[in-house]
């Protein structure tokens, strides 16, 4: 084994101040002529970044919202989907997830994950299936794709719409196609530490449906076709001109940015085997046809408390997504899952760590995580 000495630097999971200092002057100039222009609900801004980001994903429509949660909302909104309805999703995830299925009154009904991938298993979603059914929600957790051949195959056959949550995986592919270009929808989120992430929050949906997407845009604006004049009833869910403005600018470097998110991914990967800890480790997969955006660097490690105080002690920092599943919490008691009900979600979130992967982390800075995380090994 090489010798496990590197820099003491602290390593900060995310460092936004850097790629601020990339763009300073772009973001400055972008926000500056919002500020003149004054108007800062919806407007040009929105409008242009919705026509580039339906051009990104390859969609006819790209409508902007509030946040990715709400995109989530909306979608279940413009498909109808409310009480008495269900709809098949993963409890390895972000609140919002099945949060969005229970606002809009549905019921949501979980399906265990891969152990490998993280992302809902295909072929446990039929079992699932009822009367009651209205919709799969995938999600592509970490920045990788579902499976998205057979959830399409099992929701033609049983009529069901599919909304992607890709609120982590803007810009990844599967097979050849853009996350949110695969299902009836498709939702992303612009929070700050996404891959394209805001100064603040932000959503937007994909969908190549005419009149969803008409429908859309009525439900983000209170229902509203022309002021004061409601076809249906909607809710507030505007994006803001700065942030639109803000997204545009960063939307030109993100192919660059998944680019070195890929390239760290790689050296991670090189890292654990240069200082053998590919018996100890286990870093996320990237299978053949999927492009993988590492919004998130996650391994699986059988002592992860004990790993993170370490890392912390070296004052390298981490983060784990998500400690406890989704049919494990208070707020989704009511549905009667049990400890046991979704054993590969309730082992993953007891191994999994998320280790800093940024575009513009160093590679010495990487050399440090890993070093770090082999005198651990050895202690």
């Amino acid at each position: 084994m090489p010798s496990a000495t590197a820099s003491r630097k602290p390593v900060p999971f995310l460092d936004l101040k850097a790629q601020y200092a990339t763009i300073r002057a772009e973001i400055n100039e972008a926000v500056n002529h919002v500020l003149e222009s004054q108007r800062f609900i919806l407007g040009p801004e929105v409008q242009e970044l919705e026509k580039e980001v339906a051009m990104l994903t390859g969609c006819s429509h790209a409508i902007g919202c509030a946040s990715g949660s709400d995109a989530l909302i909306l979608a279940l909104l413009a498909l109808e989907i409310g009480r008495g309805d269900e709809v098949i999703t993963t409890p390895f995830t972000f609140i919002a997830t099945a949060g969005s299925i229970a606002r809009v009154g549905a019921k949501p009904v979980f399906v265990d994950i891969d152990p490998q991938t993280f992302n809902i298993v295909p072929g446990a979603i039929e079992k699932a299936i009822t009367s009651r059914t209205k919709a799969i929600m995938p999600v592509y957790l970490f920045g990788l794709a579902a499976d998205m051949n057979e959830i399409m195959t099992i929701a033609s056959a049983h009529r069901l719409a599919v909304v992607e949550d890709a609120a982590q995986a803007i810009g990844a592919r599967y097979q050849g196609r853009a996350a949110g270009s695969i299902g009836t929808f498709g939702c992303f989120s612009f929070f700050p530490s996404k891959n394209l992430g805001g100064a603040g929050d932000g959503g937007m949906i994909t969908t190549n449906d005419e009149n969803l997407a008409d429908k859309l845009y009525l439900l983000r604006v209170h229902g509203a076709r022309k002021k004061y004049e409601y076809d249906i009833v909607g809710l507030n869910s505007r994006l803001d001109a700065l942030q639109g403005a803000i997204l545009r600018v960063k939307l030109r470097h993100l192919e660059s940015w998944v680019a070195a998110r890929r390239r760290n991914a790689d050296r991670y990967r090189a890292l654990f085997r240069e200082f053998r800890l590919e018996s100890s480790v286990r870093p996320p997969v990237s299978p053949a046809q999927f492009v993988h955006v590492y919004n998130q660097f996650t391994i699986r490690v059988k002592d992860r408390d004990a790993l993170r105080e370490h890392l912390q002690s070296r004052g390298i920092a981490t983060e784990v997504y998500y400690p406890k599943p989704l049919h494990l919490q208070k707020a989704f008691a009511y549905l009667g899952y049990k400890s046991g009900s979704f054993p590969a979600s309730e082992l993953a979130s007891q191994e999994v760590v998320s280790l800093p992967i940024y575009p513009e982390l160093t590679e010495e800075q990487m050399r440090s995580v890993v070093a770090a995380i082999a005198d651990f090994e050895t202690e």
